[in-house]
């Protein structure tokens, strides 16, 4: 099985020993994302939806580079630093995804990179 690295500057750069995804075989291993803007590697805001809505355009820029789209992600995990703001993450999760929707976990985490207060990762199965 091949891997490759999938990169694209639509998304932030990574910024330490990581790749933003990697694929092997048809399946794509998309690093966790935080809301920073890829021209500026800046925090997009500290508005808790604003950064959700740019955390899911890094990871959808992520999934075209790599061949495919938010709706071919199969798990995802999300990280907040305030569990109380899930119910934001669902209703934003529904401008990128439709039925059937991805597995998923969520967890609250006392910090994230760049004083984030959320992150994604993903797993995305691409079609064959």
């Amino acid at each position: 099985m091949s891997k490759s690295i999938i990169q694209t500057d639509r998304a932030p750069q990574a910024i330490g020993t990581y790749s933003q995804a990697v694929k092997a075989g048809t399946t794509v291993y998309i690093s966790g994302q935080i809301p920073l803007k890829p021209d500026t590697m800046e925090m997009v805001s500290d508005d808790f939806a604003e950064q959700t809505t740019q955390v899911f355009d890094n990871l959808k820029a992520i999934c075209e580079a790599a061949g495919g789209s938010t709706n071919d992600l199969v798990k995802m995990t999300i990280y907040l630093t305030d569990l109380s703001h899930f119910a934001t993450v669902n209703e934003i999760m529904t401008e990128y995804f439709g039925k059937p929707y991805p597995s998923r976990a969520a967890v609250q985490i006392s910090a994230l990179p760049k004083g984030a207060q959320v992150e994604v990762d993903g797993i995305m199965e691409l079609p064959e």
